[in-house]
Protein backbone atom coordinates (compact mmCIF):
# COMPACT_ATOMS: atom_id res chain seq x y z
CA UNK A 1 0.00 0.00 0.00
CA UNK A 2 1.43 3.38 -0.99
CA UNK A 3 1.82 6.20 1.53
CA UNK A 4 -0.69 8.32 -0.39
CA UNK A 5 -3.35 5.62 0.04
CA UNK A 6 -2.67 5.40 3.78
CA UNK A 7 -2.88 9.18 4.21
CA UNK A 8 -6.08 9.22 2.16
CA UNK A 9 -7.67 6.66 4.51
CA UNK A 10 -6.75 8.78 7.55
CA UNK A 11 -8.32 11.81 5.92
CA UNK A 12 -11.40 9.87 4.73
CA UNK A 13 -12.09 8.65 8.27
CA UNK A 14 -11.41 12.13 9.72
CA UNK A 15 -8.58 10.63 11.77
CA UNK A 16 -6.08 13.31 10.70
CA UNK A 17 -7.00 16.43 12.65
CA UNK A 18 -5.71 19.97 12.19
CA UNK A 19 -5.55 22.63 14.91
CA UNK A 20 -3.31 23.15 17.97
CA UNK A 21 -2.53 19.93 19.81
CA UNK A 22 -0.37 18.74 22.67
CA UNK A 23 1.06 15.36 21.75
CA UNK A 24 1.71 12.63 24.33
CA UNK A 25 5.39 13.46 23.87
CA UNK A 26 4.70 16.95 25.26
CA UNK A 27 5.40 18.61 21.92
CA UNK A 28 2.82 20.84 20.23
CA UNK A 29 1.70 20.35 16.62
CA UNK A 30 -0.83 21.62 14.10
CA UNK A 31 -1.68 18.01 13.14
CA UNK A 32 -2.87 15.06 15.19
CA UNK A 33 -3.57 11.46 14.20
CA UNK A 34 -6.70 10.41 16.10
CA UNK A 35 -6.47 6.71 15.25
CA UNK A 36 -9.62 5.96 17.23
CA UNK A 37 -11.57 7.63 14.41
CA UNK A 38 -9.98 5.28 11.87
CA UNK A 39 -10.52 2.26 14.13
CA UNK A 40 -14.27 2.97 14.12
CA UNK A 41 -14.14 1.49 10.63
CA UNK A 42 -12.97 -2.13 11.10
CA UNK A 43 -12.70 -2.85 7.38
CA UNK A 44 -10.41 0.14 6.85
CA UNK A 45 -8.36 -0.68 9.95
CA UNK A 46 -8.13 -4.27 8.76
CA UNK A 47 -6.95 -3.15 5.33
CA UNK A 48 -4.16 -1.12 6.96
CA UNK A 49 -3.18 -3.98 9.29
CA UNK A 50 -3.04 -6.38 6.33
CA UNK A 51 -0.74 -3.95 4.52
CA UNK A 52 1.41 -3.61 7.66
CA UNK A 53 1.72 -7.39 7.96
CA UNK A 54 2.65 -7.61 4.25
CA UNK A 55 5.41 -5.08 4.88
CA UNK A 56 6.61 -6.98 7.96
CA UNK A 57 6.71 -10.25 6.01
CA UNK A 58 8.52 -8.57 3.10
CA UNK A 59 11.19 -7.06 5.36
CA UNK A 60 11.48 -9.79 8.03
CA UNK A 61 10.66 -13.00 6.18
CA UNK A 62 13.69 -14.73 7.71
CA UNK A 63 13.12 -13.34 11.20
CA UNK A 64 11.48 -15.60 13.78
CA UNK A 65 8.46 -13.83 15.25
CA UNK A 66 6.54 -15.79 17.87
CA UNK A 67 4.31 -13.15 19.41
CA UNK A 68 2.94 -9.63 19.02
CA UNK A 69 2.87 -7.09 21.86
CA UNK A 70 1.25 -3.66 21.87
CA UNK A 71 1.28 -0.73 24.27
CA UNK A 72 -2.14 0.30 25.57
CA UNK A 73 -4.25 2.03 24.47
CA UNK A 74 -3.57 3.00 20.90
CA UNK A 75 -1.71 -0.11 19.87
CA UNK A 76 -4.08 -2.75 21.24
CA UNK A 77 -6.42 -2.95 18.27
CA UNK A 78 -3.52 -2.74 15.81
CA UNK A 79 -1.57 -5.41 17.69
CA UNK A 80 -4.54 -7.73 17.95
CA UNK A 81 -5.26 -7.49 14.22
CA UNK A 82 -1.58 -7.95 13.29
CA UNK A 83 -1.38 -11.04 15.52
CA UNK A 84 -4.62 -12.42 14.07
CA UNK A 85 -3.39 -11.98 10.50
CA UNK A 86 0.02 -13.51 11.35
CA UNK A 87 -1.58 -16.25 13.49
CA UNK A 88 0.64 -15.32 16.45
CA UNK A 89 0.08 -14.93 20.17
CA UNK A 90 -0.99 -11.43 21.24
CA UNK A 91 -0.34 -9.63 24.53
CA UNK A 92 -0.34 -6.03 25.65
CA UNK A 93 1.29 -3.81 28.23
CA UNK A 94 -0.90 -1.35 30.10
CA UNK A 95 -0.70 1.57 32.48
CA UNK A 96 -0.14 0.86 36.14
CA UNK A 97 0.67 3.81 38.40
CA UNK A 98 1.15 6.02 35.32
CA UNK A 99 3.75 3.69 33.71
CA UNK A 100 3.39 0.80 31.31
CA UNK A 101 3.56 -2.64 32.92
CA UNK A 102 3.11 -6.28 32.00
CA UNK A 103 0.17 -7.23 34.23
CA UNK A 104 -1.89 -10.02 32.72
CA UNK A 105 0.58 -12.12 30.79
CA UNK A 106 3.80 -14.06 31.19
CA UNK A 107 6.67 -14.31 28.74
CA UNK A 108 8.70 -17.39 27.91
CA UNK A 109 12.48 -16.92 28.15
CA UNK A 110 13.78 -15.90 24.73
CA UNK A 111 10.28 -15.42 23.26
CA UNK A 112 10.58 -13.32 20.06
CA UNK A 113 8.24 -10.34 19.76
CA UNK A 114 7.23 -7.74 17.26
CA UNK A 115 5.76 -4.55 18.73
CA UNK A 116 2.68 -3.14 16.98
CA UNK A 117 1.71 0.50 17.51
CA UNK A 118 -0.57 3.03 15.86
CA UNK A 119 1.49 6.26 15.79
CA UNK A 120 4.97 7.23 17.00
CA UNK A 121 6.47 10.70 17.31
CA UNK A 122 9.35 10.12 19.68
CA UNK A 123 8.54 6.47 20.33
CA UNK A 124 8.37 6.63 24.12
CA UNK A 125 5.71 3.93 24.50
CA UNK A 126 7.63 1.62 22.15
CA UNK A 127 10.82 2.18 24.18
CA UNK A 128 8.92 1.38 27.40
CA UNK A 129 7.49 -1.76 25.83
CA UNK A 130 10.94 -2.94 24.72
CA UNK A 131 12.28 -2.46 28.25
CA UNK A 132 9.36 -4.42 29.74
CA UNK A 133 9.70 -7.34 27.29
CA UNK A 134 13.47 -7.55 27.77
CA UNK A 135 13.19 -7.32 31.58
CA UNK A 136 10.75 -10.25 31.46
CA UNK A 137 13.19 -12.35 29.41
CA UNK A 138 11.73 -11.80 25.94
CA UNK A 139 13.36 -10.33 22.86
CA UNK A 140 11.95 -7.64 20.57
CA UNK A 141 13.03 -8.33 16.99
CA UNK A 142 11.09 -5.59 15.16
CA UNK A 143 8.58 -2.74 15.50
CA UNK A 144 5.64 -2.18 13.13
CA UNK A 145 3.61 1.06 13.19
CA UNK A 146 0.89 2.56 11.05
CA UNK A 147 2.33 6.10 11.19
CA UNK A 148 5.89 7.15 11.96
CA UNK A 149 5.85 10.89 12.67
CA UNK A 150 9.49 10.93 13.78
CA UNK A 151 10.92 11.98 10.44
CA UNK A 152 13.21 8.96 10.59
CA UNK A 153 14.64 9.90 14.00
CA UNK A 154 12.97 7.10 16.00
CA UNK A 155 15.60 4.49 16.80
CA UNK A 156 14.63 1.50 18.90
CA UNK A 157 17.77 -0.57 18.43
CA UNK A 158 15.74 -3.01 16.33
CA UNK A 159 14.39 -2.66 12.78
CA UNK A 160 11.06 -0.94 12.33
CA UNK A 161 8.58 -0.48 9.52
CA UNK A 162 5.66 1.86 9.00
CA UNK A 163 2.96 2.38 6.41
CA UNK A 164 3.26 6.16 6.49
CA UNK A 165 6.34 8.22 7.32
CA UNK A 166 5.86 11.90 7.98
CA UNK A 167 7.57 14.73 9.71
CA UNK A 168 4.82 17.09 10.75
CA UNK A 169 5.95 20.32 12.29
CA UNK A 170 6.24 20.06 16.07
CA UNK A 171 7.14 22.72 18.59
CA UNK A 172 8.56 22.73 22.09
CA UNK A 173 5.83 24.17 24.34
CA UNK A 174 7.90 27.23 25.29
CA UNK A 175 8.58 28.08 21.64
CA UNK A 176 5.20 27.34 20.01
CA UNK A 177 3.89 29.91 17.51
CA UNK A 178 0.39 28.42 17.87
CA UNK A 179 0.48 29.28 21.58
CA UNK A 180 1.79 32.77 20.71
CA UNK A 181 -1.24 33.22 18.41
CA UNK A 182 -3.49 32.36 21.34
CA UNK A 183 -4.97 29.27 19.66
CA UNK A 184 -6.61 26.95 22.21
CA UNK A 185 -4.48 23.91 23.05
CA UNK A 186 -6.30 20.60 22.66
CA UNK A 187 -5.36 17.32 24.38
CA UNK A 188 -7.21 14.80 22.18
CA UNK A 189 -5.75 11.56 23.59
CA UNK A 190 -4.56 8.63 21.50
Amino acid sequence: MRSEEVLSLFKETEALLTGHFELRSGLHSDQFFQCAKLLEKPLIAGKLCNALVDKVKERYANQLIESVVAPAMGGITIGYDVARIMNKRFIFVEKQENKLALRRFSIRPGEKFIIAEDVITRGGRVDETIEIIEAAGGEVVAVAVLVDRSGGRANFGVPHVSLLEMEPVTYEPDNCPLCAQGLPLVHPGS
